[in-house]
């Protein structure tokens, strides 16, 4: 463990990223737990800038796709090409294959086209025409997308927002972080190179170092109890999945490493719970009218399910 490794990369991030601590660590967070994200929030409060930070603060290999509604699933996966001078079909990689992915805007292209990313973000790898090809590691996919009411939006498939480790909200930077921003743009700090403060070798060490953090097994019974909340309440319809079982114990040791813990205590899991959580939740039609959220139902759960006193 190399606290010195997780530092540079919060303090490379927030070049670009103001007063957004709390965000900053959650991404480091998922980045080490191998998971993606969805940052969902209204233009312009920089979900795309946080993504390109991230990718600019590691030498990894970069894709951006910028999803549209004309975008389609060969130009995210790749498709299979006919050479007219050798006479045969070339396979030709689409932009996933790479390590760090920007999906930008994910939600204005169509349902079948947000399809395409699923395996890829599961299992590492690409089918083009029967040929499969695994992923570069780490391989890391942080989608951006508009409010589901926006104009030009479709929502994305429950497959889909499962395989998202956490979805997360940029927000409105506070009067001083607004201050602190103008005076970076004004001098020019917003616009200088951000410099590589880890390679790829290092995040896949630093990742098998969070998936060996120790979690008790009474820590393992609290977020099975967790989960089990969100199946039983009459708001939910469909409640967290299996993965989100794993993913959270995932989330949390990522969460203690990033904290330099090589254990986890109950905080690390209720911190992540929200953001791991939220999103995998149906809610039942009466609870939309009542205008609640997932994030609401996660933070009942939070406060009715007892904590363990371990420490």
């Amino acid at each position: 463990m190399n606290p010195d490794n997780i530092k540079a990369l919060k303090e490379n991030i927030a070049l670009r990223i103001v007063g957004k601590d709390d965000l900053i660590e959650n991404v480091i967070t998922a980045l080490l737990a191998g998971g993606h994200i969805l940052l969902e929030d209204v233009p312009g409060v920089g979900k795309t800038t946080l993504a390109k930070a991230l990718a600019a603060s590691l030498n990894c290999s970069f894709a951006r796709i910028q999803f549209t509604p004309d975008t389609l699933p060969g130009d995210v996966v790749g498709m299979s090409i006919y050479n007219a001078k050798t006479g045969e079909f070339e396979i030709v990689k689409g932009a996933v294959a790479h390590q760090i992915i920007l999906a930008d805007e994910i939600n204005r292209s169509s349902p079948k086209t947000q399809s395409s990313l699923l395996e890829a973000m599961e299992e590492h790898q690409i089918t083009i025409d029967n040929h499969t090809f695994p992923l570069p590691e780490p391989f890391m996919v942080i989608a951006t997308e508009n409010p589901i009411d926006s104009i030009g939006t479709y929502a994305l498939p429950e497959s889909e927002l499962d395989r998202f480790m956490m979805k997360l909200s940029v927000g409105y930077p506070s009067e001083k972080g607004t201050l602190e921003m103008a005076d970076r743009f004004l001098s020019g700090q917003l616009q200088e190179e951000i410099h590589p403060v880890l390679t790829a070798e290092e995040v896949i060490e630093m990742q098998k170092e969070a998936a060996a953090v120790s979690v008790h097994e009474e820590l393992i019974k609290y977020i099975a109890e967790i989960i089990s909340e969100t199946r039983r309440g009459d708001e939910v319809r469909y409640g967290a999945s299996p993965r989100a079982t794993l993913v959270l114990i995932r989330a949390s040791q990522a969460r203690a490493y990033v904290r330099g813990r090589d254990y986890v205590i109950p905080e690390d899991i209720r911190d992540m719970a929200q953001a791991v959580l939220s999103h995998r939740l149906v809610l039942t039609a009466e609870a939309k009218m009542a205008r609640q959220t997932g994030s609401d139902v996660v933070r009942h759960i939070l406060n009715r399910v007892k904590v363990p006193g371990i420490r």
